[in-house]
């Protein structure tokens, strides 16, 4: 079977490159075509389009972007078309996706959206463009199954969430061989992750580095997105005593004592590997006043929305300085806050599923396809 692929960003190359492999053992003759990164290039197949090349970041810059995403939808479209894929796989990436879901729709391809796009959150009122145009919605959080067939009763797949299975697959190397290789010494590690996207990796960086003097046990580590060159970090390498570790994310975690992460999936991802986390975010003062009006929600964290309650502290906007920095720190550092947030992860874990959620995905959609028609 033929299978047309769209991930807009890191967090949905990773996913889209599990799913493919699930799909390849699923399917022996599946053939690939998509937009994504480097993950899924490893999965074999044809790359359109690199995320890099994709990701616009708040109201202002998508409206200076406006063209090139213009562009962007209209090449999708006749590429699908020259492709004739038997089925079209939309991964999170929602304001491009729900277009092309929409037009695709039109012309009769089989349309499934894995990852759902966060209307619970904002733009609620996409529900509709899912519910006529979407075929298939599989789900990775618990809540998500509640909103669509309880609120709007739309049927979908809850499949558990498929960073169990990358973490659950992610070979560990040991504590030394990790320091030797990029050079550490032996104090434990404070991970700092900024983000993806040039425009929040320099607004939050600047904030984390401010404290790194406050802590001269601890050695900071900057997690390099796989979406930049290793010269973009150097301007901050420069300026304060860290390291830097590109495209290793996942070791850099299975490492770390504590860790400042920017709001995202990467919330999910530290609370998974048990390491206690602050969640930091600073936006553009328009973009973020118009994101406080239009988005409902209690909590910014994936950690927090999950629990349904305040397990990470969220240090958003004005609250995300130095000041209140090294206070967070300071708890998530001491073995009493510590041991309760522990316990708090395993929680997390289990509502999350467990493993298999490539798995399911892949078997419910081949099936789909091979479905008999009525």
């Amino acid at each position: 079977m033929k299978y047309y692929i769209i991930a807009g960003e890191a967090s949905g190359d990773l996913h889209a490159s599990n799913l493919m492999k699930a799909l390849k053992k699923t399917d022996e003759n599946a053939q690939f075509r998509y937009w994504g990164g480097d993950l899924m290039q490893q999965q074999g197949g044809e790359l359109v389009k690199h995320y890099r090349n994709l990701a616009f970041m708040g109201f202002v810059e998508v409206l200076l972007n406006l063209r090139t995403i213009l562009n962007n939808i209209s090449f999708c479209k006749k590429d699908i078309l020259s492709f004739r894929p038997d089925i079209l796989i939309f991964v999170d990436y929602p304001g491009f996706n729900l277009r092309i879901a929409k037009w695709a729709k039109k012309e009769g391809i089989p349309t499934h959206f894995y990852i759902s796009p966060q209307i619970w959150a904002w733009k609620e009122n996409r529900i509709k463009d899912i519910k006529r145009n979407i075929d298939k919605m599989y789900v990775i959080l618990p809540f998500e199954k509640e909103f669509y067939q309880d609120k709007h009763q739309f049927p979908v797949h809850f499949v558990g969430h498929p960073l169990i299975d990358a973490i659950a697959e992610k070979r560990q190397i040991p504590t030394e061989d990790f320091k030797k290789e990029f050079s550490l010494d032996q104090r434990p590690i404070i991970a700092l992750l900024p983000g993806s996207r040039k425009q929040e990796i320099s607004k939050m960086l600047e904030i984390m580095l401010s404290i790194v003097e406050n802590y001269k046990d601890y050695q900071f580590i900057i997690a390099g997105a796989p979406s930049q060159e290793r010269e973009f970090y150097q301007q901050f390498i420069k300026k304060s005593n860290v390291h830097l570790v590109m495209n290793r994310t996942y070791d850099l975690l299975s490492h770390a004592t504590a860790a400042l992460v920017t709001s995202g999936t990467a919330t999910l991802e530290t609370a998974l590997f048990k390491v206690p986390e602050v969640v930091c975010y600073k936006g553009s003062f328009i973009s973020y006043h118009i994101a406080k009006r239009i988005i409902n929600l209690d909590y910014i964290s994936l950690v927090n929305l999950i629990m349904k309650r305040e397990v990470v502290t969220e240090l958003i906007q004005n609250d995300f300085n130095k000041k209140k920095l090294i206070i967070e720190l300071d708890k998530i550092l001491d073995d009493k806050h510590r041991e309760k947030m522990f316990e708090d992860y395993y929680l997390l874990e289990q509502k999350l599923g467990g493993t298999g959620a490539s798995k399911k995905t892949a078997e419910l959609i081949y099936e789909s396809i091979h479905k008999p028609k009525d």
